[in-house]
């Protein structure tokens, strides 16, 4: 067994753990595996391990590795910032954008998708604890930019996407966590079709998935730590 297939199910069973604990079902928590800045081969050794989603952030790199991969039943969610100069990348070559956090991007992904391809799924990003330094919409705007992007053709709004600074210990990771899942829940009672809760990663993926994640984006853990490229 190669040290990524290891890594694989070392997390595989933390998430079985998370979800036993939490009462919850290990089926209802999608595994996505982080894959940027590693090369097509270890995203081949993840494969061949039973991996089946990535996530890339640097959009440029995750398309020139598309290239080399494509032999492989792979689905790919777009994690990064999305700037307007990608967004034809994006749409072209991702089944996921998990980053939309202002209307022009949902725009211009919907135009640029291509019409051979299925939707585009797409995640709402919420700055939830309002960290200065990162992406994502105000939670109380949410649900107008949600209520936009439900109405682009050649998109399919799936659900919230967070990524909250750090927190320390299980109980301030899970705190942090449950207000997002709470903004997901207000936001199906206004009627929107949302299915996906894309939160928790390598330090917190237990916290989440306590929390109700229902995709935990681990890359750390499988592939080990990783220099900027």
């Amino acid at each position: 067994m190669t040290t990524i297939a290891a890594n694989l199910q070392t997390v595989r069973e933390r998430i079985a753990h998370a979800c036993t604990d939490a009462g919850r079902d290990v089926t209802e928590v999608t595994l996505l595996t982080v894959s940027k800045t590693f090369g097509p081969d270890a995203v081949r050794e993840a494969h061949a391990a039973g991996a089946t989603a990535f996530g890339e952030n640097y959009i440029q790199e995750a398309v020139e590795k598309q290239a080399l991969l494509g032999d492989l039943d792979a689905e790919w969610h777009c994690i990064g910032p999305i700037q307007s100069n990608k967004t034809r990348l994006v749409a072209s070559h991702f089944d996921w954008a998990q980053t939309v956090d202002r209307l022009k991007i949902a725009q211009r992904l919907s135009e640029q998708r291509p019409a051979e391809l299925p939707p585009l799924n797409v995640c709402i990003q919420v700055n939830i604890d309002g960290g200065p330094n990162k992406s994502g919409v105000a939670p109380q705007e949410a649900l107008e930019l949600a209520r936009a992007v439900l109405a682009l053709p050649r998109l399919r709004l799936r659900g919230l996407m967070s990524l909250p600074e750090p927190a320390e210990g299980f109980a301030a990771q899970r705190a942090v966590h449950e207000r997002a899942r709470e903004l997901f829940g207000e936001l199906r009672l206004q009627g929107l079709p949302l299915d996906t809760l894309s939160m928790g990663m390598t330090e917190d993926l237990e916290a989440a998935i306590h929390a109700g994640s229902t995709m935990v984006r681990v890359g750390t853990a499988i592939f080990g730590r990783r220099d900027k490229p």
